[in-house]
C-alpha cells in the first residue's frame, strides 16, 4: 500500500479490505458509501460554482475514505470499529485525512464524554472537515448498499431508541450537507 491516499487507488483500497477480513457484505457497503459520497461531494463543488464560490474538497480523500471508513470491521462490529479502523489506517500509512475520515465516520461523530461512557479511547470523535462530513453522512445514509433518507435513518434510530442528542446531531449534519449542495 502506498504512503499517501492520492497514490491509493480503488482497486487497490478494495484488495485491502479483502485481504484484511472484511465480508462481502461490508465491502459492497463501503463501495456504495464512496460512490455516494463522491457524488455527494461533486454535487456540493457544483453548487458553490454556481452561487459563485470555490469550496476546496479533496474529492479523492472522500471516495477513498468511503472506500476504507469500515476497514475496522474486519476487527469488530462494535462501535470501536472505527477506532480499530484508525489503527490499521496509520499502520498502513494511509495518511492523516483518511485516518481521520475512518475514526470520525460513525454517526455524526462522537464527543468525548460519548467516547468515555462507551469505553472508547477518551477523545472527540466529531467530524471536522468536509471531507470526514461528507463519508459520515453519505454513511448514515447508506443502509447495506442501498442508498436510504433521513426520514428512513432518524425512524429506525428512534425504534433503537438512541439518545435524542445524537439523533439531532445526525440530523443537523444532514442539514448542513444538504445546504451545501443547494
Amino acid at each position: 500500500m502506498s504512503n499517501s491516499h492520492q497514490n491509493l487507488k480503488e482497486k487497490e483500497a478494495i484488495a485491502f479490505l479483502i485481504n484484511s477480513g472484511c465480508s462481502s457484505d461490508v465491502i459492497e457497503h463501503c463501495k456504495t458509501v464512496a460512490e455516494y459520497a463522491r457524488k455527494i461531494a461533486i454535487n456540493i463543488r457544483k453548487s458553490a460554482q454556481k452561487r459563485g464560490q470555490t469550496i476546496n474538497i479533496d474529492i479523492d480523500a472522500v471516495f477513498l475514505g468511503g472506500l476504507l471508513h469500515d476497514i475496522g470491521r474486519s476487527k469488530t462490529h462494535g462501535i470501536d470499529h472505527a477506532v480499530a479502523g484508525a489503527a490499521i489506517a496509520i499502520e498502513n500509512d494511509f495518511g492523516d485525512k483518511i485516518v481521520n475520515i475512518i475514526e470520525r465516520h460513525v454517526g455524526a461523530g462522537i464527543t468525548m464524554e460519548e467516547a468515555a461512557v462507551l469505553g472508547l479511547p477518551q477523545k472527540d470523535y466529531l467530524p471536522v472537515t468536509i471531507e470526514e462530513k461528507i463519508v459520515a453522512h453519505a454513511d448514515n445514509l447508506v443502509f447495506g448498499s442501498k442508498v436510504g433518507t433521513i426520514e428512513e435513518l432518524v425512524l429506525g434510530l428512534r425504534k433503537k431508541q438512541l439518545h435524542e442528542k445524537i439523533i439531532q446531531r445526525i440530523i443537523e449534519l444532514n442539514n448542513e450537507i444538504c445546504a451545501m449542495m443547494r
